[in-house]
């Protein structure tokens, strides 16, 4: 499975590095900046799974980052905590109502925001914790490596299994296929590009059922993205 991508927003060099080497330590792949501004563009290049967000940043404010994170179709999705010394009610409320998905008061403790990151994730991503994932009429069990469609099982080669899996854990979400490639065959990998379409050919023959649409949609110059249907 891909580590989770985590952006991280906070201008406090210490705290930044000392959150990076935690989180990197529990397995995920985190992006840092001290920057609002660099952070939406750095969201936009490639949608994180979450975002760690400190109210008082450079730039643009973390809050109004929080609302046009929140604005953005491709990122209205993406689980936001906010990370801030304001603990006045009011401000919590208005940090919640902006659309931040938790709210944690300076100084916290770096194991209780780890877990609160964790509990997060296996909501979002359901295959952290080893439970089944479910878009649309499709069902993926990943510990038993079983598939079903309208309840129906169906066979899919290895490679098709992990790519399905993957658009699974981000549904609706568009990836090119240099995204894919690194997500699904590794960041190693010497495949050629073309091979991704190959496999989404596969993919798509082996989850379609008559009179079912096509749950695989193609992004004309962009990627692929499973939509539930």
């Amino acid at each position: 499975m891909t580590a989770p991508r985590l952006l991280l927003v906070e201008d406090d060099p210490a705290l930044a590095e000392l959150l990076e080497f935690r989180f990197k330590a529990e397995g995920y792949a985190v992006t840092v900046t001290p920057d609002g501004d660099e952070a939406l563009l750095l969201a936009q290049e490639e949608v994180p799974d979450l975002v760690l967000l400190d109210w008082m940043v450079e730039g643009t404010s973390g809050i109004e980052v929080c609302r046009r994170l929140r604005r953005d179709k491709a990122t209205a999705h993406v689980p936001i905590v906010m990370l801030t010394a304001r603990g006045a009610e009011d401000d919590r409320i208005r940090g919640l109502d902006t659309g931040a998905d938790d709210y944690v008061t300076k100084p916290f403790s770096p194991r209780e925001l780890i877990a609160r990151v964790g509990a997060i994730m296996r909501r979002i991503r359901p295959a952290l914790a080893g439970e089944v994932l479910t878009v649309g009429d499709l069902s993926l069990d990943a510990v038993a490596h079983k598939v079903t469609r309208g309840g129906e099982v169906l066979s899919l080669g290895p490679t098709e299994f992990r790519l399905l899996r993957f658009f699974m854990e981000h549904p609706g979400r568009v990836f090119s296929r240099g995204q894919l490639l690194d997500a699904v065959w590794g960041t190693e990998s010497e495949i050629e590009l073309r091979t991704v379409d190959v496999h989404i050919r596969r993919l798509r023959k082996g989850i379609a059922r008559p009179d079912a649409p096509d749950p695989v949609r193609t992004v004309r110059s962009a990627g692929y993205a499973l939509e539930a249907v």
